[in-house]
């Protein structure tokens, strides 16, 4: 079976984001008065072939532990979807 994973990882919210402050400095120079916070982060879309959701829930754990967070400042979260 076909499935995709939708990945976001961010920063940590205890660690500083340099890149999201450096947005929110610019967004309010441009007079974007509401803004209060940015964090940046990335998103990941990741096409998995798998037997069932649990084994491509399994690789892309993986997958995120592995490679494509930083655990010492990154958070992640993602969903699976079955196409």
């Amino acid at each position: 079976m076909n499935f995709r994973a939708e990945i976001d990882v961010m920063p940590l919210k205890e660690l500083l984001d340099p890149q999201g402050k450096a947005v929110a400095h610019g967004l309010q120079k441009m007079n974007f008065d509401g803004v209060a916070d940015v964090r940046i982060g990335k998103h990941i879309t990741i096409k998995v072939n798998a037997n069932s959701k649990e084994e491509a829930t399994t690789q892309v754990e993986n997958a995120c532990k592995k490679l494509l967070a930083n655990p010492i400042m990154e958070g992640y979260k993602f969903e699976i979807v079955q196409e």
